[in-house]
């Protein structure tokens, strides 16, 4: 909102205040002023010529010989360029010594051998902004309207003399998106009063009930609607003060009839269209929603195909305007008109921004409307404009306004005690001090004997709806520099991670220090990759957004991998190859297709890598990712939160998992063992469908983890005594697992066994196509004394029988 400081202070008393003054008690009062700009860009000594004469240069095609008289005795001489300058004219003339933007001074002259005395400028010399002029000024010199005294100072006529304020207004501040509104703030900072417009209309014989019908069938999206009617306009231009006011605000003028509806906006904050009256048919005015099919050619001249949900004035059949958007053509303001049916009402906001959007058309009234406009001002307003129009056009506006039933809209009562002011604001305001401030918002109010405020809010500050909006007002009024400082107070403590903090951050320590990237991407996913590893998703049914960004990004994620892999896929494209990256977040499942409760939100890490563990280099070949490495990084994650001897892995065949090549992995807990998540390859076709060549992947639930972690270290004395070592290497069948082998002999060997490992795996012709051969080494040590040989051999023995009875083994030979 651009704000005329001369305009601003029609309506209220400014002296002592110069516009930065007014911009820097606004903005400590809670309104932002972004910038305040002068008008003038430094323009001195320019006046109102009137061009007597014209004639042709007589050396020069392009350029002219004036004769212009500027309240001087004598007619001045100047030599012009432009196109449009003619006898008659009234313009702007720069007289020697005068000044230009541009510190351009005004010298004698000769142009092609013919003396100049000055120049006539045009609205760009002048510095103003000539996108604004109408457009048939927009070019060549400034003609200023008939009856612009001569001599007249042009910083005085086209008000150049002045400052502009541009507010920053929050969305809740819609009061001030009018003059009369911004006077109202004025008015509160500065306890001076505010002074109205008082519109006069002069009584007409006929009455507008006569020529318009006005009928509402969409009440919900239109509460009010009024309608005055006024004969024998005369259209043309507005006078100047009104363009020069509406150029300030950074309004084009187009012409009188339009231009007051534009000037009255500003001036209340409520839009107004007005239509050409002869172009109504039968003068019916139907407020509805549009029908499925209709168009419209707004004034833009654009077609615009209309949507069920969309509000517009018709003429009974056709539709005639966008509900607080735009007009239509069919019903425009030209150069013809003669009677106009002038419309001022109050639309739904929601509505007009959806049809706002929708369509792409964003104006002035649409803004209005969307943040809410003053119920009371529909009438005033109108009045005002039809006024305007009745001074400015020489129209006869008809008695009475013709409207539908406007909906009840009772200003807002809000009760407040001076105590609760204090207690949230720390002050100590008396119930005078309180008083003066509401009397300065012009907000009705009592008070009862217990210091109790109860407050009528005009209806033209909807943004009071609680008391503590109520004590916001008196905050900024009394100002927040006047509030005393006080102490915080109480007991501190130490901030600290959460548990399940600390251990997120250090799993991403550990595992970017393993060579990991770590990625973050969308919570959101395709719905079709919400179907992979059901396993993972725990069958969960997919969380939609209600307004997606994209299909792409249209539900909430069961899982981390299939990002992983498409952010794989992305690095592959762009000959990436090898690839080791992982993920912590929060995926979301829920057994729900119509939400009635919040989905569970559940902490998962994921790691993916494909292509080479390790490059190639001059001595040494490329070593391929395998299944080890994602394992690693369990057993890693394992080692970081002291769980290792918890975990175990158990051979697993979870959809989109290689068969063959994947481990559930299981959290031994107080209740038994629970599967926490999977380690493995991909599918071969998940990686096909991917681009992506031998990928393997890991994902964990970490909550479990959370309550099973022990950062605690552990601290033995080394061993006094020697350790004694067995290898054995066993043929047992290739479905036996390794695990199974290592924990049968760790349970016979018992406490003298101080580890166990597999160090070798065999499998060959020679053993034949069901076997395998699978090599333990053990480690037998005691805590007090050195164990003898004899007690090792019969122990170890006794390992190797358990062995063989248990899974058929043989000691290979």
């Amino acid at each position: 909102m651009n704000v005329s400081y001369k305009w601003l202070s029609e309506y209220i008393d400014l002296s002592g205040y110069n516009g930065e003054q007014l911009a820097e008690l606004m903005t400590s009062g809670g309104i932002e002023i972004d910038i305040v700009e002068n008008r003038n860009k430094g323009v001195t000594g320019v006046v109102v010529g009137h061009v007597v004469e014209r004639e042709k240069h007589p050396d020069a095609d392009k350029l002219s010989v004036c004769k212009v008289n500027v309240g001087q005795e004598e007619l001045l001489q100047i030599v012009c360029g432009a196109k449009n300058v003619a006898a008659g004219q009234l313009v702007p003339v720069a007289t020697i010594g005068a000044k230009l933007p541009g510190d351009f001074a005004i010298k004698r002259a000769k142009l092609r051998g013919v003396e100049s005395q000055g120049m006539i400028c045009s609205a760009k010399e002048l510095g103003l902004n000539d996108k604004l002029l109408p457009k048939e000024q927009q070019e060549g010199i400034l003609v200023l309207p008939e009856g612009t005294p001569v001599g007249a100072p042009i910083l005085e006529v086209l008000a150049i003399a002045d400052e502009v304020l541009e507010l920053d207004l929050t969305p809740n501040r819609s009061d001030c998106l009018s003059m009369l509104g911004v006077a109202y703030e004025v008015a509160a900072l500065t306890g001076r009063p505010v002074n109205l417009p008082r519109p006069a209309l002069n009584g007409a014989a006929e009455v507008a009930s006569d020529y318009v019908k006005v009928a509402v069938e969409a009440k919900e999206q239109c509460t009010h609607y009024a309608a005055r009617y006024i004969k024998g306009v005369h259209i043309g231009p507005s006078p100047q003060w009104m363009q020069n006011r509406l150029m300030a605000a950074g309004v084009r003028p187009i012409n009188n009839v339009v231009d007051v509806t534009n000037y009255v906006m500003l001036e209340y904050g409520q839009p107004l269209h007005a239509f050409d009256a002869d172009k109504v048919e039968g003068g019916r005015i139907l407020v509805r929603l549009a029908s499925e099919g209709e168009t419209l050619v707004t004034l833009d001249g654009q077609e615009r195909k209309l949507e069920p949900h969309m509000l517009v004035i018709t003429d009974g059949t056709s539709p005639i305007a966008l509900a607080g958007v735009m007009g239509g053509a069919n019903s425009e303001v030209t150069d013809s008109t003669v009677n106009i049916l002038l419309e001022s009402a109050r639309f739904d906001g929601s509505t007009v921004r959806k049809t706002s959007r929708q369509l792409g058309l964003r104006s002035e009234s649409s803004a209005r409307f969307e943040k809410g406009v003053d119920p009371a001002r529909v009438i005033p307003a109108l009045d005002r404009a039809a006024a305007l129009i009745a001074e400015i056009a020489s129209g006869l506006v008809l008695d009475g306004i013709v409207q539908s039933e406007p909906a009840v809209s009772e200003e807002a009562v809000i009760t407040v005690s001076i105590a609760k002011i204090n207690g949230y604001l720390g002050t100590d305001l008396s119930r005078l001090e309180v008083e003066t401030i509401f009397g300065r918002l012009q907000f009705g109010y009592q008070v009862s004997s217990d210091d109790v405020f109860t407050v009528q809010v005009p209806s033209r500050r909807g943004d009071m709806t609680r008391d503590v909006d109520l004590i916001e007002e008196v905050a900024r009024l009394y100002g927040y520099d006047n509030i005393p400082t006080t102490p915080i107070e109480g007991a501190t403590s130490p901030g600290a991670l959460t548990k399940p903090q600390a251990i997120r951050r250090e799993l991403r320590k550990r595992l970017t220090n393993a060579g990991l990237h770590e990625v973050i991407s969308y919570s959101f996913t395709h719905p079709e990759r919400t179907a992979l590893f059901p396993e993972l998703n725990g069958n969960a049914v997919p969380v939609r957004l209600a307004l997606p960004m994209s299909e792409d990004r249209s539900v909430l994620r069961t899982s981390l991998l299939p990002q992983l892999i498409e952010t794989a896929t992305y690095n592959r494209n762009r000959k990436n190859d090898d690839v080791a990256i992982f993920e912590i977040g929060s995926v979301f499942h829920t057994d729900e297709t119509e939400l009635t409760r919040l989905p569970q939100e559940k902490h998962r890490l994921a790691a993916l890598i494909t292509g080479n563990r390790i490059g190639a280099k001059w001595n040494r070949k490329a070593q391929p990712a395998d299944f080890y490495d994602a394992k690693g990084i369990v057993e890693a994650i394992a080692e970081t939160l002291g769980v290792t001897g918890s975990l175990s892995y158990e051979a697993a065949k979870p959809a989109h998992f290689h068969p063959g090549r994947t481990a559930a992995v299981t959290l031994e807990t107080g209740g038994g063992k629970t599967v926490i998540g999977y380690v493995g390859q991909l599918h071969p076709s998940v990686q096909l469908a991917s681009d992506l060549g031998d990928t393997y992947v890991v994902e964990l639930e970490l909550t479990p983890l959370y309550d099973q972690a022990d950062f605690g270290i552990v601290y033995k004395a080394l061993p006094r005594y020697p350790a004694m070592q067995r290898d054995i290497a066993l043929v047992v069948d290739r479905g036996v697992e390794a695990g199974a082998l290592s924990a049968a002999a760790a349970e016979q060997a018992g406490a003298l066994l101080e580890s166990i490992h597999v160090f070798d795996v065999y499998t060959g012709e020679r053993l034949g196509a069901s076997k395998k051969s699978v090599a333990l080494s053990l480690v037998y040590r005691h805590a007090e004394r050195t164990l003898t040989d004899e007690e090792v051999t019969e122990l170890h023995a006794s390992v190797v029988s358990k062995l063989e009875q248990s899974f058929g083994a043989e000691l290979r030979k």
